[in-house]
């Protein structure tokens, strides 16, 4: 592929009324293969080729390329007619082994190609390597146990259970106890944030003086965490069981790390590391390759690493898949003959032992939810999703099977409005009709709009000009400027000067102290924080939100809406995590021919993460220079 001429490959914005498929490299890949080609000092096809393709893969979440996927293939560029041709694999190997710009696993060099033909930007094989390093050391510390003391502690937490029955709740405890790595995985509802609470009061029991740090990759998602973790705390001091952390408050990872705006470096690192003794990351699922690796980077000598989430949601945004990664090893849970004797020993369970691979030696996957019940339709359809076999239960749902869970298709955006306007009026009416701020943010709790897209006349931005529409036709609102009285925000930015990050949702209202509106946002115990209008972060109406903005909230009713028509970001990971937002009501707006297409649809992100965690020792030099620096 020549690069000395990027027009035929561009995506045709010159022209926005054309109707045509946008070309397949932009204009990023192409500058980037450019200056591939000239720091080899050669012009080299392979090469070329092979830069334009990381640079595209990356922008769409992957860390590398498996060229043996790509060998020999030819991609036809729609907008342009033009033909881009990849080399026969030994073909294109050579080249690449051959160019001063690609290196091999432990070589400072701007791509680098490992033994199993995959193909990385440096910067991201880096973060990989450390992550995988990181966790096979954290893997294999154990920490030494007083089993008679833990089994005693473990019954007060879980009183009156038969030795028979597998608590994995209580296996999870276990494992947050046995050794400087836990990961615990499991979908809504089946108690992660609860194990949590756990595995701190029992570490504080062992450590009254213990510093734990609790981390989430957003600013709404480290406040969900304080929130529920403190409801799980005064359930459990309710029962009997001590947990006192006085100023133990969630951070966001970035603040945590110490990141400074507009800096590369942090201010916590593998020079400077975290005070902490434990470090709980909840959402991991979020969190990205990149900001993982500076974690673990940054975790002092002896600290312990727990990880929280859903394998199953929605990744981060940004290049990485790192809990899907971590967690997809084996078919299920495997332990090792040490680890299936501790539990035997702690609990009575009696697992059988395998040869786990990796960190499977420190995996839970929590199954048993305690939000729904067996035969509640929102339960039933997002196991199904999870499992990418969703038919049944979408028959059953078009039957009138199920009474939580409703299917409508909405086959043009003419039908929208008229849909809209009962939802809308339903959902959000005595929200905007309350008088009280705190009620009004519970009732705004309780009901969403959810979009798979952005853009488009079934995307978050044009959903909500209806619903304003809607809302100030009935005089709910009056929607005639960017701010008025009833509006709801939803921050897109974190902003530490005034304490709001994003996913914060607060309303813009007239203060009845003066007559003037202001953004008012839930604070802390249940107070109320009103922010000036020109202080307010970047923000955007919250009628209607991206499944992605959704993730980590619970609302009692959702309306999912999928465009008619297939499109890239409809995934099994979307549908999932949008249903599983929902704890008693789940209107789908979509066909069942689209329906399905997203539920078979796996998000498939390239990387060699998974692998490096089934090896016991890694490709490359073991001195790489610390993220970030040379």
């Amino acid at each position: 592929m020549s690069t000395g001429d990027p027009g035929p490959y561009l995506n045709p914005g010159d022209n926005p009324g054309l109707d045509r498929e946008p070309a397949y490299f932009a204009r990023i890949d192409l500058h980037f293969a450019r200056l591939m080609e000239q720091l080899s000092q050669a012009s080299d096809p392979g090469v070329s080729v092979a830069a334009a393709l990381v640079s595209r893969y990356t922008r769409q979440g992957h860390i590398c390329i498996d060229l043996a996927s790509h060998a020999g293939r030819v991609f036809q560029d729609e907008a342009t007619g033009r033909r881009v041709e990849c080399p026969p694999l030994k073909e294109w190997r050579e080249s690449l082994a051959s160019s001063p710009v690609v290196g091999r696993p432990g070589e400072y060099r701007p791509l680098i190609l490992d033994p199993a033909s995959r193909l990385y930007l440096w910067r991201y094989w880096n973060h990989e390597k450390i992550l995988a390093d990181k966790l096979l050391e954290l893997g294999r510390q154990s920490v030494p146990l007083d089993i008679e003391a833990i089994r005693s502690r473990l019954g007060l937490h879980f009183p009156g259970q038969a030795s028979g029955h597998v608590d994995w709740q209580k296996v999870a405890v276990l494992m947050g106890l046995k050794g400087a790595l836990c990961i615990i995985t499991g979908g809504p509802g089946t108690g992660k944030t609860t194990v949590v609470s756990h595995i701190l009061a029992m570490l504080v029991h062992l450590d009254p003086k213990i510093r734990v740090a609790l981390t989430a990759p957003t600013g709404k998602a480290a406040q969900r965490l304080d929130e529920s973790l403190g409801r799980t705390i005064r359930s459990l001091q309710g029962a009997g069981v001590a947990l006192t952390m006085p100023g133990l408050r969630a951070s966001t990872i970035h603040r945590l790390l110490g990141v400074i705006p507009g800096r590369a470096r942090v201010r916590h690192s593998a020079e400077n590391p975290l005070p902490h003794d434990a470090v709980v990351v909840d959402e991991a699922s979020m969190t990205s390759l990149s900001l993982m690796a500076r974690l673990v980077q940054a975790l002092k000598p002896g600290a312990r690493l727990i990880l929280v989430g859903d394998r199953d949601q929605l990744s981060s945004v940004e290049p990485g898949h790192v809990l899907g990664d971590i967690c997809d090893i084996g078919s299920g849970p495997c332990y090792s003959r040490e680890t299936c004797g501790l539990i035997r020993e702690a609990t009575g369970y009696e697992l059988a032992d395998g040869s786990p691979e990796g960190v499977q030696d420190c995996l839970v996957e929590l199954r048993h939810t305690h939000r729904f019940g067996s035969e509640s339709g929102i339960r039933q359809i997002s196991e199904a999703v999870r499992a990418g076999d969703p038919d049944v239960c979408v028959q059953r749902i078009l039957k009138g099977g199920f009474s939580d869970v409703c299917m409508q298709e909405i086959s043009s955006p003419h039908l929208l409005p008229g849909h809209l306007e009962q939802a809308a009026l339903e959902g959000y009416g005595p929200c905007l009709r309350a008088t009280g701020i705190e009620e009004r943010f519970d009732l705004f709790a309780g009901f969403r709009v959810l979009c798979a897209l952005r853009e488009g006349p079934f995307g978050v931005e044009a959903i909500n000009r209806l619903i304003e529409e809607i809302l100030s036709r009935k005089g709910f609102i009056r929607a005639g400027s960017l701010h008025y009285h009833g509006r709801p925000v939803l921050v897109t930015s974190n902003d530490y000067t005034v304490r709001l990050f994003n996913g914060d949702i607060g309303f813009i209202l007239r203060d009845d102290l003066d007559g003037e509106l202001r953004a008012f946002f839930p604070g802390p115990d249940g107070t109320v924080r009103r922010i000036s209008l020109v202080r307010l972060p970047e923000h955007e109406t919250a009628f209607a939100m991206t499944v992605h903005k959704s993730q980590g909230s619970e609302f009692s009713r959702v309306v999912l809406v999928l465009p008619p028509r297939q499109s890239p970001v409809l995934t099994r990971e979307l549908v999932y995590t949008g249903i599983t937002r929902a704890s008693r009501r789940l209107d789908i707006w979509a066909g069942p021919e689209i329906f399905a297409f997203a539920a078979h649809r796996r998000t498939e992100r390239m990387s060699g993460l998974n692998d490096l965690l089934r090896q016991s020792g890694l490709t490359g030099d073991s001195d790489d220079p610390p993220l970030g620096r040379r």
